[in-house]
């Protein structure tokens, strides 16, 4: 009975095995993802835009020979040639430089975004696959356990003590258990494959988790106040700042364009000519003018309406923020509340299989007790792996949308 009692007690010690760091798992994730490559490359485009902008109109050149030169007394033209270069109102140029600037300071929040929904996703696939291997474990103490029982069960019913019914409900148990870790496997590559698809690895890698979470005495501090620091929000003031730049640009751009510009007329020798120069050059000046302006003056209600539509987007966002910030505080103080009560259960039911054990050594253990007290014992236990892993995912939520 002695010998009984230890083996129980030593399937029941936890093994530590040795982890990953989970910062370790989202620095490889930042590093190797082709999702937060992609949105750094569309950043870097639009940083390069910036260089692009600064620049003046294509510079123009002309050049003209005469093909048949008609009859005439007069001196004639024999090729002309010209250039002209355009120039922007004063101030267009730092104007298209404002506005693409504020365009990739919009990217470059969505590279915050992504990298910030990547460590998200990290986080949670990371306590996925820490419930499914601790529920694993708590399945093998148990099939550990119904097999001591069975070997119980059959020394009790070659004394007469207990029937074959009893040992073959505990062999189904033992079956049952069997199934339910066989699909916890299953549902251990399909997270494995997840998350090692977020890191660009190979799908079937290894990913080793701790062996034991629990859940702090204290929860992290977090305020409402800090959503409005969350990059998706900040994304909308820098759109808000965007559609800024771009009215300054069409105002600017509803200003007149300069040109100036030179034309070089050579002609050919002629007594007409009593100068010492035939030749001709003519400095130009040229100005456009805008006088046909609705273009710009629809593009600057477009760019109000714009604004409107953004400052809209993000009070609905904050709303959805806020909302999903208070569902998971709530949530994870439900766990809080969930585990206190299941730990005070589970006591209960060691509590109770201490019983059935002593009442063995005076030939009354009753094996319908036995698995009722098992089931019990299993069902508390794998409800507090659930609660401590909702508690950390809903902990992870919350540090996204506080920014922490």
């Amino acid at each position: 009975m002695k010998r009984i009692i230890i083996l129980i007690c030593v399937l029941f010690v936890s093994a530590f095995a040795k982890a990953q760091d989970l910062e370790n798992l989202i620095e490889e994730a930042l590093t190797n993802n082709p999702e937060i490559q992609k949105f750094d490359y569309l950043y870097q485009i639009a940083s390069e835009k910036v260089n692009e902008v600064n620049s003046l109109p294509n510079t123009d050149f002309n050049f003209g020979v005469m093909a048949i030169a008609p009859e005439m007394d007069m001196p004639m033209e024999q090729f002309n040639a010209s250039v002209m270069q355009m120039l922007p109102w004063f101030g267009t140029i730092s104007a298209r430089k404002n506005y693409a600037t504020s365009m990739a300071d919009a990217q470059f929040v969505e590279v915050t975004i992504a990298k910030r929904k990547l460590v998200l996703s990290v986080s949670q696939f990371y306590y996925l696959l820490y419930e499914i291997r601790a529920k694993q474990e708590i399945l093998d103490k148990n099939i550990a356990l119904l097999e001591t029982y069975e070997r119980l069960a059959l020394t009790s019913l070659e004394v007469g003590k207990a029937s074959a019914v009893d040992v073959l409900r505990l062999q189904i148990r033992q079956n049952e258990l069997k199934q339910e870790k066989d699909v916890l496997m299953e549902q251990n590559k399909g997270i494995q494959a997840a998350m090692n698809s977020l890191m660009n690895r190979e799908y079937d890698l290894e990913v080793s988790v701790v062996s034991t979470l629990e859940i702090p005495e204290d929860d992290n501090f977090f305020s409402y106040e800090s959503l409005s620091i969350n990059p998706e929000l900040l994304k909308y003031n820098k759109l808000y700042q965007s559609v800024e730049q771009a009215e300054l640009l069409n105002q600017k751009e509803s200003g007149p364009m300069v040109g100036v510009g030179v034309q070089y007329i050579n002609q050919e020798n002629s007594p007409m000519i009593t100068s010492s120069y035939k030749d001709m050059v003519m400095p130009m000046v040229s100005l456009s003018i805008p006088i046909f302006n609705n273009k710009y003056k629809s593009q600057t209600k477009q760019n109000e309406l714009r604004k409107q539509e953004i400052q809209s987007q993000k009070e609905e966002l904050l709303n959805v923020l806020t909302a999903d910030l208070s569902k998971a505080i709530s949530q994870r103080n439900q766990s809080r509340i969930k585990f206190t009560t299941q730990d005070k259960n589970l006591k209960q039911a060691e509590y109770a299989e201490e019983i059935l054990i002593k009442n063995y050594e005076t030939g009354t253990i009753n094996f319908n007790n036995v698995l009722d007290v098992q089931e019990l014992q299993l069902k508390f236990q794998m409800a507090q792996i659930e609660t401590v892993k909702l508690y950390y995912v809903q902990s992870s939520l919350i540090n996204y949308l506080t920014n922490q």
